[in-house]
């Protein structure tokens, strides 16, 4: 209860501030056209205030007087005299000096207020470095965009501002090593060259601060968003690369970091953990290459018949040839996934099955329940997983692939099923009634295949009967032969039980993780390709009827092309929530037995062995690797709008 009020007064106290804000931010830019001088005066207080309040709130001021108190009150006073005095000098003789010897006033201030058991050594080198670097793409920036050489050296001044403050301070040592008279040089620097910048500037006219007071109302309703975006993603972003081109200083401290260039990101790529292409040649030795091969053989088949039973004497593509074409190539792609081993191999398959299983089942279903009874019972049960957490559901599904001991009782579902059935296949009655059963329908599949496939039109069907039939006996030779289900005969002859151990055996451990998010997005990629075939025109489908059409060249020659703008944005959502999979992973494995993927690997490398270059380096690469196809997805939606 507790918890709640002091919540509910944080937001209270958060939304009365912000809207203070945003009336007295209103107040005073509306003053720019009656009393300039005030409002230069609260806008120099406010920005004083401000800097000296950065500074003293992360403890690099002396402690004077109250805390948090006595120097940003100091630099409110020393920011208002200094605008208040800018605003009535308009000569550009006297207002650049005076703007730059004042501001470097207030740099002697700061130099004489930092702390004296922080003081800096300037790398001089680093910090001119940065200054002339930073200047020149500033520079080179504003000419570009302004078209104006006297524009362009304004924005070079404010780069070279930033180049100081980031070279000055960044590349600095602190402590004994530093002295009172480089923090002086370091303010005084940098806030000379912005001051240069502030005078520069012209008192503008009547018409011009009318232009300041209307035109500052979108800054208002934007800043503060912005300033959010900023602190919550850019600067951490900025800093995340800065960190990945550290590393941790020999015999240091874990937070002791020292420059090393690109080297976390070669180490990424080199590192076997990460990426591991040594047992390339067992691919080819794969069971699903060698079934991948066999459907792949079964399509072109099937392709061949058409031709020769077609009248027009060609090929042609079709659902019966597509299909296991499809099927195989699926079955490739994951014995190459299988066989290439690391945590970038991990989250490439990561992104390669949910993807395209979550997709879809999510089509399937939507369009099966489409105009069914009970439609939205059914979509209400398969979205129900998505109002689960991913721990929460990891949860779930571990207890379902739980393995106890064999002598032990199974209290996994999975398990307990596979075990069941184990026992049931190893019992001589139940054995001769399941072949029995399962002949009887072997029988009917190929009936089915051979009368079928007498006619051009059910090449479908009889393709699928005949994988069917291939499977069904399969299934009879595991009942008659060595036997089927989770047991295992020991060298006495004693037969026991033997369980699946789903989350331990490499490499097909990952997909049992993978299932789980496809259990979870599935709901979501329905719920939108329902919404989509509902929205196709019913004209177009009706015509299509018209015409002759089934309802499987109505599916894929009519609702598919209207709803490819929506598969490819659900495409495009489960990507990037793929490539940043974290809690499934953390919760069911920990990253062991070969599980690891990007975002857990940066959590083990940052937080658990504190290598915080190496964890920021993959945390760049997983930005980066995001940034495609975000960057494809808007340009996509941008054309639709045009």
């Amino acid at each position: 209860m507790d918890r709640l009020i002091s919540t509910l007064i944080r937001i209270v106290v958060a939304v009365g501030v912000s809207g203070v804000l945003f009336v007295a931010f209103n107040f005073l830019f509306s003053q720019a056209t009656k009393r300039w001088r005030l409002f230069n005066v609260v806008v120099g207080a406010s920005l004083g205030l401000i800097y000296f309040g950065i500074l003293d709130g992360n403890r690099l001021l002396a402690d004077v007087g109250p805390t948090l108190i006595f120097w940003p009150i100091l630099g409110a006073v020393a920011g208002g005299i200094v605008f208040g005095v800018l605003s009535d000098t308009e000569e550009p003789t006297m207002r650049i000096p005076l703007a730059a010897v004042a501001l470097a006033a207030i740099g002697i201030i700061q130099g004489a207020a930092w702390r004296s058991d922080f003081l800096p050594s300037l790398a001089w080198s680093t910090a001119f470095t940065w200054t002339l670097i930073t200047g020149a793409i500033f520079g080179a920036l504003g000419l570009a965009i302004r078209r104006d050489l006297v524009r362009a050296g304004h924005w070079a001044l404010i780069g070279l501002t930033i180049g100081w403050m980031l070279g000055a301070w960044g590349g600095a040592d602190y402590g004994v090593s530093g002295s009172r008279w480089e923090a002086y040089f370091a303010s005084i620097i940098g806030l000379g060259i912005l001051g240069v910048r502030i005078g520069l500037g012209r008192i503008p006219e009547s018409a011009g601060r009318i232009k300041i007071n209307t035109g500052s109302r979108k800054y208002i309703f934007l800043t503060p968003a912005l300033a959010f975006v900023a602190l919550g993603l850019l600067i951490p972003l900025f800093r995340t690369i800065y960190l990945s081109l550290l590393t941790r200083k020999e015999g240091g401290t874990f937070n002791e970091l020292v420059w090393n260039g690109m080297e976390n990101y070669g180490f990424i790529f080199t590192n076997k953990n990460s990426l591991d292409l040594s047992e390339w040649r067992n691919f080819f030795g794969s069971s699903l290459v060698w079934w991948g091969g066999g459907l792949l053989v079964l399509s072109l088949v099937v392709v061949v018949v058409q031709w020769i039973r077609s009248p027009e004497r060609r090929p042609r593509a079709s659902s019966g040839s597509i299909s296991p074409l499809v099927i195989a190539w699926f079955l490739i792609a994951t014995a190459v996934f299988a066989t290439l081993r690391g945590t970038v191999i991990n989250n490439l398959w990561w992104v390669f099955f949910v993807t395209i299983m979550a997709t879809v089942l999510g089509l399937i279903v939507a369009v099966l329940a489409d105009r069914a009874k009970m439609e939205s019972f059914a979509k209400a049960l398969i979205f129900m997983p998505m109002a689960i957490s991913f721990v929460g559901a990891s949860i779930i599904w571990r207890y379902m692939y739980i393995a106890r001991p064999p002598v032990k009782e199974q209290t996994g579902v999975l398990n307990s099923i596979w075990v069941g059935i184990g026992q049931l296949s190893t019992t001589d009655s139940w054995t001769g009634i399941l072949a029995i059963a399962v002949l009887i329908g072997i029988i009917a599949l190929l009936l089915i295949f051979g009368g079928m496939a007498v006619y051009s039109k059910a090449n479908k069907m009889a393709l699928t009967s005949f994988i069917a039939a291939a499977l069904v006996c399969y299934l009879l030779y595991r009942l008659i032969g060595p036997g089927l289900g989770g047991f295992k005969t020991t060298e006495s002859g004693e037969i026991v039980s033997d369980t699946i151990v789903f989350l331990q055996d490499t490499p097909f451990n990952n997909l049992w993780l993978m299932i789980i998010l496809i259990w979870i997005q599935t709901g979501f990629a329905m719920v939108i390709f329902s919404a989509a075939i509902k929205a196709v025109p019913s004209e177009f489908i009706e015509a299509a009827r018209v015409d002759g059409a089934t309802e499987s060249q109505i599916f894929w020659r009519v609702v598919i092309p209207q709803i490819a703008t929506t598969i490819g944005v659900v495409v495009t959502t489960l990507i990037v929530l793929v490539m940043k999979v974290y809690d499934i992973v953390k919760v069911m494995t920990n990253g062991n037995f070969g599980t690891q993927v990007l975002a857990s690997d940066m959590w083990q490398r940052a937080f658990t062995e504190f290598n915080f270059g190496l964890g920021s380096a993959l945390a760049v690469v997983l930005f980066i690797s995001v940034i495609p196809i975000m960057f494809f997805n808007i340009r996509r939606m941008q054309r639709l709008e045009t």
